[in-house]
């Protein structure tokens, strides 16, 4: 099992607005809320940490959690409101996001809430976004992440957001927290472009983040493809072409592939992943790309099953015509 640890809130997606009013549509999000339903959709048991409000929204979140399979056994129930994300796409399919989601029931988590101790069928915590650096939900992960380290897989996902922690250096301090503790992180090209205000190249952040102790790095470069970085060295694989409907969940649809393809092949061990070589790593890249590749080719954080990924990537048996 995976125990998939961060926010979960409700993406509000708004068009452009009229004369007198503005549609919008109410999506249940978050990006480890997403994660969550990834691994459950790839068929990997998984339980998700968070708190959720007993608001309608919170209500939603839950039942969303329920009908796609996630364990709902660690959710955090509070009366605190919901966080709410007002989405807007641009003409390209990229989201622009504003939150709202001061004293909501997603940062609301404190050290009281942890569980005493995680069942032994747990292989593998995940944090990220937000929920990092935001108190005192942030304090709270990385007690969880110190105490589990060295036990079970720490995976983490760098997933900057400046428009909920626009200072830097406030981010920075309170992500290496989690870094100092994983086994593997992900992050975007982007999220390398903010955290060091294009002082930083891909490769730069790869080596902080090895210096920090994790023995996989993976950054996404979106449609030019995903880079992997360890002991063993370097590997990169390219994207996929697909027509873009949009972004949203690209990057938790990746991280939830990575981490259960290495749970089908028995990998999901700090050991197994610090042995990686890197023919293993170059497979574990291209199943995460076509992953995404399907959720960027959709409408919204549609994540794939694995039947959706095996279906693409399987050869075409359709005769070539000169």
């Amino acid at each position: 099992m995976i125990l998939v640890c961060g926010e979960a809130l409700i993406d509000l997606f708004v068009t452009r607005p009229g004369r007198s009013e503005m549609s919008a549509r109410a999506v249940a999000g978050g990006s480890p809320f997403n994660v969550a339903i990834g691994l459950a959709r790839l068929g990997v048991r998984t339980a998700f940490l968070s708190g959720i409000s007993h608001d309608h929204f919170g209500a939603f979140l839950a039942d969303r959690l329920a009908c796609e399979g996630v364990d709902d056994g660690f959710l955090v129930r509070t009366d605190r409101p919901s966080t709410i994300s007002i989405v807007a796409t641009t003409d390209d399919g990229e989201p622009n996001y504003a939150f709202h989601g001061d004293g909501a029931a997603d940062r609301s988590l404190g050290l009281a809430h942890l569980p005493s101790a995680l069942p032994d069928d747990i292989q593998a915590l995940t944090f990220g976004s937000y929920s990092m650096a935001v108190e005192p939900v942030g304090t709270t992960f990385a007690a969880l992440a110190r105490r589990e380290h060295g036990r079970r897989v720490i995976s983490v996902d760098a997933n900057v957001r400046p428009t909920v922690v626009s200072d830097m250096q406030s981010w920075a301090v309170a992500a290496e927290r989690f870094y100092l503790m994983a086994t593997m992180i992900k992050a975007s090209d982007e999220d390398v472009r903010i955290a060091w205000g294009g002082r930083f190249s891909i490769a730069d952040a790869a080596a902080y983040w090895l210096k920090c102790g994790a023995r996989l790095v993976v950054v996404t470069e979106g449609a030019k493809g995903a880079t992997a970085f360890s002991a063993a060295g370097s590997v990169s694989v390219p994207g996929r072409p697909v027509v873009v409907r949009d972004t949203v969940g690209a990057g938790d649809t990746f991280h939830a592939a990575l981490l259960a393809q290495l749970a089908k092949t028995g990998r999901l061990h700090p050991e197994a992943i610090a042995a990686l070589d890197l023919s293993a790593i170059r497979e574990l890249l291209a199943y995460a790309t076509a992953a995404a590749a399907i959720t960027v080719s959709r409408d919204g954080a549609d994540l794939p099953t694995a039947a959706d990924i095996d279906a693409s990537t399987e050869p075409s048996t359709e005769p070539c015509h000169a």
